[in-house]
């Protein structure tokens, strides 16, 4: 992928997929690394599946025989110097998949972060009945958006009305231009 918001995108999907009421994507960005964090409460993954997840012939849909997010964030990854860690329950009470990559930005394969804004944006409207909280830390500031916070002040508005995505979205944008 060209961006790593595209990946955001896709991990995030394999999060509504699972179920999961509850997703946190967080980017903790230093001079030197990017972390990207993608954590949510759905049906967890067995040991086994975790595993498979990272081999790009392994997928759960039927209409292809082939899953690449994983791997290709990996790769991404990887290409950096960094690396991906992915932990999953999917037996007890707190289950849920948790996906983490490191990459170091200042290395010539680093793939630059792209349009966040756009993908978080994209989710939220897709599945409005989650409950997303995104946290984007630049050295000492950060940009955050947690749609629990959202629906306390908007009460019976739904998250995916035209006015209210566009709001996220100039929310984010703003949010983005005070850190910068």
């Amino acid at each position: 992928m060209k961006e790593l918001s595209l990946n955001i995108l896709d991990i995030a999907k394999n999060s509504v997929k699972a179920k999961a009421e509850n997703i946190l994507i967080k980017l903790d960005e230093t001079d030197e690394t990017l972390t990207l964090t993608i954590k949510d409460d759905g049906c967890g993954m067995s040991e086994e599946t975790v595993q498979n997840v990272m081999n790009p012939f392994y997928t759960t849909r039927t209409t292809r025989k082939v899953g690449l997010g994983i791997p290709l964030l990996k790769l991404a990854a990887e290409q950096t110097g960094g690396g991906i860690e992915i932990t999953s329950d999917c037996e007890t009470d707190s289950h849920g998949t948790t996906v983490t990559a490191v990459f170091f930005k200042n290395h010539l394969d680093f793939t630059p972060l792209g349009d966040v804004v756009s993908s978080v944006t994209v989710l939220i409207q897709g599945s409005p009945d989650i409950d997303w909280k995104f946290v984007h830390t630049i050295g000492n500031e950060s940009v955050e958006l947690d749609t629990k916070e959202l629906r306390e002040v908007l009460g019976d508005v739904p998250l995916d009305s035209y006015e209210v995505i566009k709001w996220i979205e100039d929310f984010l944008k703003e949010s983005y231009e005070s850190v910068s």
